[in-house]
This record gives structure tokens, sequence and C-alpha cells, in this order.
């Protein structure tokens, strides 16, 4: 506390992204009874739901994009798809910059161990409030507000990372190790990418892909 002038504090947006799994898929018939039928599956892998687009196999991206005219990549992990929620946001709190404040997360997060760790880190959790809709307590409009800024970010920044490492659909690696040298390094270089121009005066959200193609 006190490091930094509350007008200096910033938000960020927090999500698990998922990412396709090379290869077939492991059912889970199969994967009970340790039987692999066909060897391009990635048996290091896992299954997720992921909100109205059905069960998906593959891994999971823990990630913290600041919310702001630039979507910046601040931390990032990398999970088979199967990882639990509330426990792969605490997983990137620790490599977060102390000038955040707020930090945007889908209901998922709404997990009193999270919040605890978000006050030792000084920083405010903001997710939208679980039960049915519509919600009419006080804080409806505020999170409403929230809820908009940290889409926008995520949903942004995913389309431009996609396109930048044309991963819009499946990971080109197998394993876990592998297949977070790939992500995670992707996720570095879009921040070398953004220095580098930020260092030359150059735009910050276009002529990525030239810049990185030439690089």
């Amino acid at each position: 506390m006190g490091r930094h002038r509350p007008g200096r504090r910033r938000a960020a947006a927090v999500d698990r992204t998922p990412r396709r799994a090379r290869g077939g898929e492991w059912h889970r018939n199969h994967r009970r009874a340790g039987v692999v039928p066909h060897t391009s599956i990635d048996t290091e892998a896992g299954w997720t739901k992921r909100g109205g687009h059905g069960w998906g196999y593959g891994w999971k991206l823990p990630l913290v994009v600041t919310v702001a005219a630039v979507w910046i990549p601040l931390a990032a992990a990398l999970t088979p798809a199967n990882g639990a929620d509330n426990v792969l946001a605490p997983a990137v709190l620790p490599h977060l910059p102390p000038a955040l404040r707020w930090l945007l997360a889908d209901v998922a997060d709404d997990d009193p161990a999270l919040r605890v760790a978000c006050a030792a880190a000084d920083l405010t959790l903001v997710t939208p409030r679980r039960g049915a809709s519509p919600h009419t307590d006080a804080g409806t409009e505020v999170r409403r507000v929230f809820h908009h800024l940290r889409s926008h970010a995520i949903e942004n920044w995913n389309g431009q990372f996609k396109g930048l490492f044309d991963c819009a659909d499946r990971v080109p690696t197998r394993g876990l190790i592998a297949t977070r040298r790939f992500l995670l390094g992707a996720v570095l270089v879009s921040q070398l990418v953004l220095l580098h121009r930020l260092a030359l005066g150059a735009a910050l959200r276009v002529g990525l892909k030239p810049c990185l193609r030439a690089a």
C-alpha cells in the first residue's frame, strides 16, 4: 500500500481462453479404460465445457490483459482444459504489476479464496453476481459496465492474438511442455512487439503482423 498514487491505478481483465488440442479427441470412456484409440490424440490435454460452444478437448490459457485502448497481456499460464477455473486465476496473481487496482473477472471467479488473494495483492475483484438474472441490487449497473469492459478487452486481444500467430483453430504442438512453450512464447513475443513499436513511436493497434513477419 502507498507505493502508487491512486490516480495511476489501472484495471485488467482475466479470462481462461480455450485452445483446441492437436489431433483427435480422447473420449472419456476410452480415457477411463486407459485406451488410446489413435496415435494423433494428445493424452496430456483435457476436456472442458466452453459456454455456448459445448464441450472441447484441449487446453486453457489463463490470461490477464489490460483494460485500455491497447490490449497488453500482463500474465499468462497454460493448463489442460479440465483445470478448475477457481484455481487458475490465482496462479497468475503473483505476476501482475503492483499498479493494478481492479481485476475484472467472470462469474466462475466469484470465489472466496480468490477474493482473499486479490485483497492481499491490493486488488478489487469485480465479477457478475451469481443467481438468476436480472439482478436489481445497487451494484448491478456498475457490474454491467465492468463486464462490458472486460469482454471488450478479452475478445479484442483474442482476435488480435489469433491473427498474429495463426492459432484460431488448433495448436500446432503436442504435450503440455511443448504447448506451453508455443503459447506462452507467443504471448511473450506479442509483448515484445508492442514494446518495440512503442520505442519507435509507431501505432500499437495496427501493423503488428507485418512488423512480426519482418523481424
